[in-house]
């Protein structure tokens, strides 16, 4: 094992962070920090690594994907007043019927306005970036008119499933179960991502698109459609973010997918802008920064993520994980 590897380096980053906030509080304290961080990290890397992959692959930097979290949330609302018996029930499998049916309602409509999206915006700037800001911002603010047409301007509130709610002791520290739940899920989305990308023949022409498209291209892929898959995965786990922070939150408005993206936007720089493994690392350490920072020093917690992302990008300025193009 060689220490100077960079590669090396900045797999070990998470762990010695972690345990460098340790001797600052007790073990309880920190156990219920690092899974609260754990389970906002899985949310944030739940929103971040479609948009991740969207720029690896498509060179697209899209301002409009706060919309699909807010779209996400607000499906859920839908789902969850649906569904009141399965909400207040007791079981697990009621609440699991209702998260899933919010989960899957999100993927579907997120996915579709994700497509009608690419179509109608995405596809006239590929190439360039300037463009795509300027558009994409336009677009954010036409789908947050249209959600505030269909929803209202007034927050809506959205109840967790009664099985989810409350706390576990572990070791003597207090955990959300929704937490978990959170973690559970974010967990099994990154296992999959890695799966498809590194095992399959879809995740085979996504990774080397990445890397050269041009390659892709001369071998006889449609490219475009790719492009078009990509995206619309992009904007469905957009979709599942923003029900798990929808519901997490307690409270849906359109600003909660804008607000979320100053961190997508963290993450994907800190990860290595591409890179799922380096958007899932990045997501895990904003989401311990943040509560970390929130304990030790809330003064500073605004910012603690901004000085992290200054920390990494003087060390590693291309990010922890950076994609190596051909």
């Amino acid at each position: 094992m060689n220490l100077r590897d960079p590669a090396l380096q900045a797999r070990l980053l998470l762990p010695l962070f972690m345990l460098a906030a340790l001797p600052l509080m007790n073990f309880s304290t920190w156990l219920t920090l690092t899974v609260a961080g754990f389970a906002m990290g899985m949310m944030l890397f739940l929103m971040a690594s479609g948009l991740t992959l969207v720029f690896g692959l498509m060179d697209v930097i899209t301002f409009a994907h706060g919309a699909f979290i807010s779209l996400g949330a607000y499906v859920a609302t839908d789902v969850v007043s649906a569904l009141p018996a399965l909400t207040a029930s007791g079981g697990w499998i009621a609440a699991l019927a209702v998260l899933g049916a919010a989960l899957l309602a999100a993927i579907v409509l997120a996915g579709a306005a994700g497509w009608v999206f690419e179509i109608v915006i995405i596809r006239r700037v590929y190439g360039s970036h300037l463009r795509q800001i300027l558009i994409t911002v336009g677009g954010l603010i036409v789908a947050q008119e249209l959600m505030v047409a269909v929803w209202g301007a007034n927050p809506i509130p959205i109840a967790k499933p009664l099985a989810m709610q409350g706390s576990v002791v572990i070791l003597g520290a207090a955990i959300e179960i929704y937490r978990l739940v959170a973690v559970a899920l974010g967990l099994a989305v990154f296992a999959a991502l890695e799966f498809i990308l590194s095992r399959t023949r879809l995740g085979l022409m996504v990774r080397a698109g990445v890397e050269n498209i041009e390659m892709v291209e001369s071998l006889g892929f449609r490219v475009k459609r790719l492009f078009v898959a990509v995206f619309v995965a992009g904007c469905a786990l957009a979709g599942v973010g923003g029900v798990m922070w929808g519901i997490y939150q307690g409270l849906v408005t359109t600003a909660i997918g804008p607000e979320m993206m100053i961190l997508v936007f963290i993450i994907l720089i800190m990860g290595g802008m591409g890179s799922v493994g380096g958007a899932f690392v990045a997501s895990v350490l904003v989401g311990l920064m943040t509560n970390y920072s929130g304990f030790l020093a809330p003064r500073l917690a605004l910012g603690s993520n901004i000085l992290l992302m200054v920390a990494v990008l003087l060390w590693r300025p291309r990010g922890l994980f950076p994609l190596v193009r051909s």
